[in-house]
């Protein structure tokens, strides 16, 4: 079966052209014109789609080529977007091409334009460029003559006359579409810090932003014809859910799922795994309940920025004691990168200051701003875990500033890095911490193997009933 959906990629042609900013603007004046957008966000990426959802009302998802395979992307994609969605917007990842290396462009954007057969519109940063604009454009075109730019928006603008010179150029001279611009803005920059933008939910972008921004499509970006475009994508074949589909496969569990300033990095195609094979998800907070909600059968911490509001974890004396008692209880957590530094002894910060935390791991994590851990990695379980058995091998990513110090444990995975490989993660009876991310739709047995886990664990208690 076949079904139109329309759709479109903003891409550009490197990191920091107004790719996020463009699809945010974009959804806002897409929601004003009463169309239900489902946004999607290429790559290991959780901040973006964290912003897309706050404006669309419904989660973003990601596509990432690289920790899964091109079934498992249109199976994400058709999934989401035929769930009541007039249109999909896809953020795209770094430049246009860059993806897993230099002859493999598996992660980059132009791999999922091609997958998803989907037109492409290209944010170039015009701010200190005229007629070269044009040929940046007509670089990214012809490099790979299976996308279709279906436009250009420019960024950066410095007023009429200068979008003038820009979209002539273009036209003339590449033949490609221009669609509008973002006037110079200041207000329009967001805020970043170690890790990327600054999640909502710590604190978004304020109503000027929004404000600002919204103006700026009404005034001067050809909304209309980005939704043509859009709309002009070619068919797509509606794939048999081989992934996303409820098992019936034993009692049904109940998984805490952390989220809040502290922790909020989660990809949401793995809390819809974990439902999928019977986990019932429960959010909670580390920063304003109490304890941990009732009846739980395993948590899962994802990551975060917990180094920001560590003096208030680390204040959190009935939350921490609620987490190391379930602990003794055996149940099960599973902590990724933030999750893993709140289990920590203490976590360091940038200025120096430790802050007690949990204690469930014998480390501390330090933040340091010269040692960056960034990319893809293959993990090799060197012993069982929450997550795989001994020897299985799966793909995840990293993204961290912190390091452990004065670890007193043996890592249970080795980290292939291409050639290079380091050794990560801890595992205590039900516990396992890590610094990677793994991405469930690669792997759903992953996700099999967490509920199974805390299965187990449910079945123990009844049998002490």
């Amino acid at each position: 079966m076949t079904s139109t959906f329309p759709r479109l990629i903003v891409a550009a042609p490197h990191s920091g052209s107004g790719k996020t900013t463009v699809t945010l603007g974009l959804l806002l004046a897409l929601a004003k014109r009463g169309l239900a957008v489902q946004p999607f966000k290429v790559g290991p990426d959780f901040i973006d789609p964290s912003h897309h959802t706050r404006i669309c009302g419904k989660p973003s998802r990601n596509l990432d080529s690289w920790m899964s395979d091109d079934p498992a992307i249109h199976e994400i994609f058709v999934r989401a977007a035929k769930e009541e969605a007039d249109i999909s917007v896809i953020e795209g990842v770094m430049g246009l091409f860059d993806g897993y290396g230099p002859d493999n462009d598996r992660g980059s954007t132009a791999h999922i334009a091609r997958e998803l057969a989907a037109p492409v519109v290209l944010v170039i940063d015009a701010q200190r460029m005229a007629t070269s604009a044009a040929a940046v454009a007509l670089g990214c075109r012809d490099f790979d003559r299976t996308l279709r730019i279906a436009g250009v928006v420019f960024n950066n603008v410095g007023g009429p006359g200068h979008y003038d010179w820009l979209r002539k150029a273009l036209e003339a001279r590449a033949g490609i579409k221009a669609l509008g611009y973002l006037a110079f803005d200041p207000v329009l920059k967001l805020e970043e810090r170690h890790l990327g933008l600054v999640p909502p939910a710590e604190r978004g972008p304020d109503r000027v932003f929004y404000e600002r921004l919204a103006d700026q499509f009404r005034q001067h970006v050809d909304v209309e014809g980005i939704v043509d475009a859009a709309r002009r994508s070619p068919a797509l074949n509606e794939p048999s859910a081989t992934i996303f589909y409820r098992r019936n496969a034993g009692r049904p569990v109940r998984i805490g799922v952390a989220y809040d300033g502290a922790l909020n990095f989660y990809y949401q195609e793995n809390l819809d795994l974990l439902s999928c094979f019977g986990a019932e998800i429960v959010r909670f907070s580390l920063l304003d309940d109490e304890t941990l909600p009732s009846g739980l059968h395993g948590i899962y911490l994802g990551g975060g920025f917990p180094e920001m509001v560590a003096a208030t974890l680390a204040s959190r004396h009935a939350m921490k004691q609620s987490i190391r008692s379930f602990h003794r209880s055996g149940g099960v957590i599973y902590a990724e990168c933030g999750g893993l530094m709140v289990l920590c002894e203490a976590i360091v910060g940038f200025d120096g200051v430790r802050h007690e935390m949990v204690g469930l791991v014998p480390a501390h994590a330090r933040m340091t701003r010269d040692q960056l851990s960034l990319g893809y990695v293959e993990v090799e379980t060197l012993q069982a875990t929450a997550l795989a058995p001994a020897g299985e091998r799966y793909r995840a990513q990293a993204f961290h500033y912190s390091v452990l110090e004065n670890a007193r444990f043996e890592p249970v995975l080795a980290l292939h890095h291409g050639s290079r490989t380091s050794t990560d993660g801890y595992v205590n009876r039900g516990l396992f911490a890590t610094y990677v991310h793994a991405y469930f739709a690669g792997h759903p047995q992953l996700a099999a193997n967490l509920v199974d886990r805390c299965r187990q664990y449910a079945a123990s208690l009844a049998t002490l009933d």
